[in-house]
């Protein structure tokens, strides 16, 4: 199929395509045409020889954190295919172009919300774990945490500075979360009937320092509602403890608080209470990464002083990221020397253990890996870090 960026005459048309695939109901789709013809996404479409547009693609932009550090990104959304033209490699036919694109544009990963797994490994996408959820009841928090400082609620139409300003500390510290702005801030919290939506958010404050907050939704449930945490986020112990008295506070109002934390912070682990038994972890698999940039990749994550060795990449889709690296401290090289690879993998695997949802003794389990030599330089290279996506696409 013809594959290019979709134009405005064809913007309507996607819009249709994916109203259709994602079920949406719309009582008057033509009331949409002119919002969606003014909408300023990278939009992507394959077309058959009738120039019938067939299947649709749009690439979100974002700058997502690794290692403390802002790398252009991809955010996978809107896939979506006609049902008269599926299996037909329509889909296909639009990464294959889209992904060498965002290359040359400058991205370093590209990111998404998979509907099937093994549907986008074949495009080179793997699985990271990016969170967990923690189901538990109020009273299993009541009377262990306890918070004395300031909680103000925040209402429609108020700045979000407070909460940026927090999300902004807090974020550097964990993989693949989002450069924000007031207006991506913004989008977590905003409701259109506050009482209708019962969306509601908290900022908590110690001696006049904003240390806390948490975003959460009032879940309708017959049995008994459910709270669902949205977003937290904090910047010391006490900002995390005092979430934690906050929700204990709720135990006359919710049958169950679900709370979602980045990977690598257990909750298990660390919680207070004489029933941590009762409280119920999932981890969540739903996102899936893949490498756009190697060498970019590779010069971003941190390295140790005395980082050295070689790595062999092999890309279906992107020519550019098959080869072989030499990796130090200060530089990254792109190397055509004959000599034996510490490590030969794909980019789906590095991209796991780069990202820190993988470790090296992990990935000597996936096939196509090979470890040559000692181990231990790779081990503190390749170590789990905290990971958390908040960003929706």
């Amino acid at each position: 199929m013809k594959v290019r960026k979709l134009e405005i005459k064809d913007k309507f048309d996607a819009y249709l395509v994916s109203a259709f695939c994602f079920h949406n109901r719309v009582d008057n789709v033509e009331e949409k045409r002119a919002e969606v013809e003014n909408e300023n996404f990278e939009d992507w479409g394959a077309f058959d020889e009738k120039e019938t547009l067939a299947a649709r693609i749009i690439n979100n932009k974002y700058k997502f954190l690794i290692d403390g550090t802002a790398v252009e990104a991809g955010g996978i959304g809107a896939v979506s295919t006609l049902p008269e033209f599926r299996n037909s490699g329509a889909v296909r036919d639009i990464f294959n172009v889209l992904l060498p694109e965002a290359y040359k544009n400058g991205e370093v990963i590209s990111t998404l919300y998979p509907f099937k797994q093994a549907f986008y490994r074949k495009f080179g996408y793997e699985v990271i774990t990016h969170k967990n959820d923690y189901e538990m009841r109020p009273d299993d928090l009541y009377g262990f945490y306890s918070f004395d400082g300031d909680v103000k609620r925040w209402n429609p139409g108020d700045p979000v500075d407070e909460f940026l300003d927090v999300y902004n500390i807090w974020s550097k510290d964990y993989n693949l979360c989002a450069v924000r702005d007031k207006k991506l801030m913004l989008d977590h919290m905003k409701v259109d009937s506050l009482y209708k939506d019962r969306k509601f958010s908290y900022i908590f404050s110690k001696d006049g320092q904003n240390i806390a907050y948490l975003i959460f939704t009032d879940t309708y449930n017959p049995d008994a509602a459910i709270l669902n945490i949205d977003e937290c986020a904090w910047i010391n112990r006490e900002g995390f403890n005092a979430i934690l008295a906050f929700l204990g506070r709720f135990e006359a109002d919710y049958g169950k608080i679900v709370l979602p934390l980045p990977a690598g912070v257990d909750l298990l682990r660390i919680i207070k209470t004489e029933v941590a038994y009762r409280i119920n972890k999932i981890s969540k698999h739903d996102f899936m990464l893949r490498v756009i940039n190697v060498e970019k990749l590779l010069e971003t994550i941190k390295k140790s002083p005395d980082c050295d060795f070689y790595i062999r990449v092999s890309d279906d889709i992107i020519t550019e990221n098959n080869g072989m690296w030499h990796v130090t401290a200060n530089e990254v090289v792109k190397t055509q020397v004959r000599i034996m690879p510490n490590l030969i993998l794909d980019q789906k695997v590095l991209g796991q253990l780069a990202i820190g949802a993988l470790s090296i003794e992990e990935a000597k389990l996936q096939p196509g890996v090979e470890i040559f030599g000692d181990t231990d330089m790779l081990s503190r290279m390749f170590v789990q870090k905290p990971i958390f996506v908040g960003e929706h696409f």
